[in-house]
């Protein structure tokens, strides 16, 4: 198995005009971004969308409204917890990354990431025997390295072209689909490669300072165009012209769900100052606290109403019931649990999947 950096002539007019369109649109949407008042109530949204729509490319498949529940605490389905494991995943990577101002991305912290995607499936391969199979004929379209001390010396390789800029001079969006690439061809662990190597793609960008905040919905993109993504992926390794329609497909991705977020972004936007803006005609104290929780949980309950607010039970229950009147939540009983379903945001997640 090859080593990265690829030789291969990445100065293609084609795949230069792509590139320039995926960078002008990853650049208006790091400057939406930056105008946000508070990025984190979208890196929450855009999250656990990426979170879902990637578990659904291996077949995992639930509801935002069980990941919603799932997220309050409330036990749903083991599809509902490994979306939201996937999540955890995204911002702790997200967390490695920031700490101590290191920026680098490790093998270590890449097992970790698996760890919280798979937990209890263990560590990098051992044993031999995985292979990577067509769902559909069952046949083998990729023998992945078998040996231990040549997956780790992959996947060292790998670490030092993620972290090392100088080893090769290109631009961050073509080297994150070579990084993807690799790291499939690699295919380290026994299960959970799929989504760990997509978390990787988001967590490279921010590493690589072309994105801010790890809200590029790329799995949305694959998910919709999955026979191709399978397709490139399984052809890159007998057909080293395959490189360019990947490399195309993913600037492609990029392009395209960087305008899809920044549309998402803006919805949420109004829908929060709509909000917003009921509250104040209601009298509702504190309404911008009051909005960003509604808009970062989706699910609420009365103590992180208190605990946002400051406010003692009796006026969080008053506040919650206000809301339901308003028409802004809807109140479901949960076992022992009143939750408050943001309405309008459930109703935004929705029509996102459905566009």
């Amino acid at each position: 198995m090859r080593r990265l950096p690829y030789d291969l002539d990445f100065d293609d007019i084609e795949i230069l005009k792509k590139l320039g369109n995926a960078k002008a649109a990853l650049g208006e949407l790091n400057g939406t971004l930056r105008l946000l008042p508070n990025p984190d109530i979208i890196l929450n949204a855009v999250t656990i969308g990426e979170a879902k729509e990637s578990s659904e490319i291996e077949n995992i498949v639930t509801t935002y409204d069980a990941i919603f529940k799932e997220m309050t605490s409330t036990a749903t389905t083991p599809s509902s917890k490994e979306v939201v494991n996937y999540r955890q995943a995204v911002l702790t990577g997200l967390g490695r990354l920031r700490e101590k101002e290191l920026n680098l991305l490790r093998i270590r912290d890449i097992v970790r990431l698996h760890q919280i995607v798979e937990p209890g499936t263990g560590d990098i391969r051992r044993i031999p025997g995985t292979v990577i199979l067509n769902s559909r004929t069952g046949k083998t379209v990729w023998n992945p390295p078998q040996d231990y001390e040549e997956i780790m010396e992959l996947l060292t390789n790998l670490e030092n072209y993620i972290n090392n800029d100088e080893l090769q001079d290109l631009d961050p969006l073509i080297k994150m689909a070579l990084v993807h690439f690799q790291f499939e061809s690699i295919h380290p662990f026994t299960d959970g490669n799929g989504r760990t190597g997509r978390i990787l793609n988001i967590l490279y960008l921010v590493r690589a300072g072309v994105l801010s905040q790890p809200v590029l919905y790329l799995s949305r993109y694959i998910n919709r165009n999955r026979s191709e993504y399978y397709r490139l992926l399984n052809s890159m390794h007998s057909d080293p012209d395959s490189f360019k329609d990947f490399i195309l497909y993913m600037l492609r991705g990029i392009e395209e769900m960087s305008r899809f977020t920044i549309a998402f972004i803006n919805r949420m936007q109004e829908a929060m100052k709509a909000a917003e803006a009921i509250m104040e005609k209601s009298g509702i104290k504190q309404r911008k606290e009051m909005t960003e929780l509604l808009f970062y949980n989706f699910y609420t309950k009365s103590e992180f109403v208190q605990e946002r607010l400051g406010v003692s039970r009796n006026t969080a229950d008053k506040y919650l019931r206000e809301l339901k009147a308003l028409g802004i939540v809807e109140a479901e009983r949960v076992g022992r649990e009143m939750l408050y379903k943001n309405s309008w945001l459930y109703s935004l997640m929705e029509d996102w999947d459905r566009d």
